[in-house]
């Protein structure tokens, strides 16, 4: 199996001013193509040549002989699952299951955002915030690096990537302008909603 880079779901132009298409350009473009050709480079002739992605990355997980394979696939996992985190016209408020989980679990629908901003801005460097099911129950997380859910059992609903590849060209050092930014313009309730689903809750 040979990887290949998953084009956006949306025009490059489609998430400005937030997001602008120099940094999509940047971002997909190269950096998450870098992912995806250093990680065929580095299963190539090897048993996990063969692979789908999510098996790669449990197979490799907390292998330190592994680690370039579990640095690239699981940083294209993550992008690719970051570009469907974010719509054109996103904001407002979840379905009413969704809404309910977040009253349940998380204090509603405030608190959440100010959670999961300050998960975001508190990841020292580079890393991402995320909206998870576990144990049955929603969670904010963080983590580094390319580090992710799937290796902790929990089902990711959505994420924001804090690298510092994800904004500087917009937002320079200003971390949390660009996370406030995505929660009120950018976050897609719809796609976290269909995970939720998929997690059985």
């Amino acid at each position: 199996m040979t990887f290949t880079l998953p084009p956006l779901p949306y025009e490059s132009t489609a998430l400005d001013p937030v997001i602008s298409a120099r940094t999509l350009e940047f971002h997909h473009g190269k950096h998450h193509q870098t992912y995806v050709t250093n990680l065929n480079n580095l299963i190539k002739d090897t048993e996990l040549a063969d692979q789908s992605l999510e098996a790669i990355i449990q197979q490799v997980a907390g292998d330190a002989s592994k680690a370039g394979v579990f640095n690239n696939a699981a940083q294209v996992w993550n992008h690719t699952f970051f570009w469907n985190s974010l719509t054109p016209k996103g904001g407002g408020k979840p379905g009413g299951k969704l809404l309910s989980l977040i009253e349940r679990d998380l204090g509603g629908l405030e608190k959440f955002a100010e959670d999961f901003k300050q998960a975001a801005i508190s990841q020292f460097g580079s890393g991402w915030a995320w909206l998870v099911v576990d144990n049955g129950k929603l969670a904010i997380t963080k983590t580094a690096n390319a580090d992710l859910p799937l290796t902790k059992q929990q089902t990711a609903l959505l994420t924001i990537d804090v690298w510092e590849h994800a904004y500087y060209l917009d937002y320079q050092n200003r971390r949390a302008d660009f996370v406030q930014a995505f929660l009120d313009k950018l976050i897609n309730w719809e796609f976290a909603e269909a995970n939720l689903d998929q997690a059985g809750l």
